[in-house]
């Protein structure tokens, strides 16, 4: 294939296909048989249904060189909020095309032996993949006379793997790529036909990266169709070089959340590279100066840039401060990340400064209730989180207490845990974090409750440390700083 450069947007894509000119490609199409190869196509999600397209624009014309005989992707599951059983983006996709509903096939696993026998019975030539998501036995590969051809988006032997895309904007790559390669039992092992690099830069996320791998993956496949059809793809072919090889795991929601003690660059990196799922997390701790109250959130981290280190004063290096539209996290060695996006559980995606003004609003509310009937924790909290403002709902039964945070009205929310059948309700006054040493023992709060009964929460935000595996309890600040404090 001639070298070429296309442009778009963040993508500079410079062919590096190992194949023959294209007047060869012609005429060794010509030499087909008049009838058409029999494809079947596997994938599963919407980047996959892309490629499915152009292979259904390709193979429509009279003229083609092949058919589309089966579909093959994974069953039907729960998607969105509402968890209904739909089928995956690609078998909609051949659906909406008016594709038969009896040749999409959606095996558990593609080793069932009812499946490959039905498979068998297609006498397919040639088999294409391209996120499929399942693992494809011997048993299966012997099937298809012309072979499996997979789209992987990584210039192989980079990346093999369920996560190529992340893993490489993880290691802050700026080339990467797509390859068609044949499938061997080795994961991703197989011969390169063809590959096309692609140059980013340092602000792509991997949900749109992927989209654009796949949609150049497709181009590619398409135009080495007739090579591989006329079986001269397999002589060209270039076997990987194992000494070269790297693995990219598929990501956990263990790795989702982000250590501050690293460098900014490695964090943003991090951020672009686990958005769309598992996305990346911080926890933080928004600080009452004036009762010196703590009150940790989960933080949501969806857009990132590496930011100035002058940017925070050496007295503030363990806090978050708000310059510019965004949120500045202090990170290792000396660097800051400017933190633009953000989503609190259960809300919307804000941008940072958004989120700044919503902390100045927002209200800490204590209501004493007794918690004594099974079900009263489920049925007090569902009760109380549904309310317009609300942002976090804590029930501790054992200390008889809900503690309710947002834009909220104390008389209101109050009223609301009423509703439960809570009628002793009451409001609790707070008593400052720094004059109890038992902050949950009603004689303390009886005793020194000041006046009032909601707590206003200033604009004060702290770096907390993310969960370590398999504990439950992260420490604040230093021994050394006596406000130090734990939570949960």
């Amino acid at each position: 294939m001639s070298s070429s450069t296309l442009m778009l947007r963040r993508f500079y894509c410079i062919s590096a296909a190992a194949s023959s000119p294209a007047s060869s490609a012609a005429s060794s199409s010509r030499n087909l048989t008049s009838h058409k190869k029999r494809l079947v196509y596997l994938g599963s999600p919407q980047v996959s249904a892309s490629v499915l397209d152009a292979l259904f624009t390709a193979s429509s014309p009279p003229d083609s060189l092949f058919e589309i005989a089966a579909i093959v992707t994974q069953p039907p599951s729960g998607r969105d909020r509402g968890r209904k059983v739909m089928p995956s983006p690609v078998a909609q996709h051949a659906l909406d095309r008016g594709f038969p509903s009896d040749l999409i096939f959606t095996p558990m696993k593609a080793g069932e032996e009812s499946f490959l026998c039905s498979f068998k019975a297609l006498e397919p030539e040639l088999c294409i993949t391209a996120a499929y998501g399942n693992i494809l036995p011997t048993k299966f590969l012997k099937i298809p006379s012309m072979g499996t051809v997979n789209i992987h988006p990584s210039l192989l032997p980079l990346y093999r793997g369920a996560a190529p895309v992340q893993r490489a904007l993880e290691d802050g790559v700026r080339e990467t790529g797509v390859s068609l390669a044949y499938t061997v039992r080795q994961l991703d092992a197989g011969p390169v036909i063809a590959c096309e690099k692609v140059e980013i830069d340092d602000q792509i996320k991997a949900p749109e990266l992927l989209e654009f791998l796949f949609s150049q993956g497709s181009k590619l496949l398409i135009s080495e169709l007739p090579s591989i059809l006329d079986g001269s793809a397999k002589t060209k072919a270039i076997p990987q070089d194992e000494s070269r090889a790297t693995l990219a795991p598929k990501l956990t929601p263990e790795e989702s959340w982000l250590s501050f003690d690293q460098k900014a660059t490695v964090l943003h990196n991090k951020v672009r590279a686990f958005a769309g799922w598992p996305g990346t997390r911080a926890k933080v701790v928004v600080i009452d100066p004036k009762s010196d109250e703590h009150n940790t959130i989960d933080l949501k981290i969806i857009t990132t840039r590496v930011g100035d280190s002058n940017e925070i004063q050496n007295d503030r290096r363990d806090g978050v401060v708000f310059a510019k539209g965004s949120l500045i996290f202090p990170c290792g060695e000396g660097t800051t990340l400017e933190v633009l996006e953000v989503q609190l559980p259960g809300k919307k995606v804000v941008n940072a400064a958004a989120f700044w003004n919503g902390l100045r609003g927002q209200k800490t509310v204590d209501i004493r209730v007794k918690l004594d009937c099974d079900g009263c924790e489920r049925r007090v909290k569902n009760a109380v989180k549904n309310m317009k403002g609300v942002r976090s709902v804590e029930v501790n039964r054992k200390q008889e207490r809900v503690t309710v945070s947002g834009f909220v009205d104390a008389k209101k929310v109050l009223k609301r845990v009423k509703s439960t059948g809570k009628k002793t309700a009451e409001l609790w006054p707070f008593i400052p974090y720094n004059l109890s040493q038992y902050p949950y023992a009603s004689q303390a709060y009886d005793r020194r409750a000041p006046a009032g009964f909601v707590r206003n929460v200033d604009v004060a935000l702290a770096l907390a440390a993310p969960p370590p595996p398999h504990q439950g309890i992260n420490y604040l600040f230093s021994d050394e700083n006596p406000n130090a404090c734990s939570i949960m």
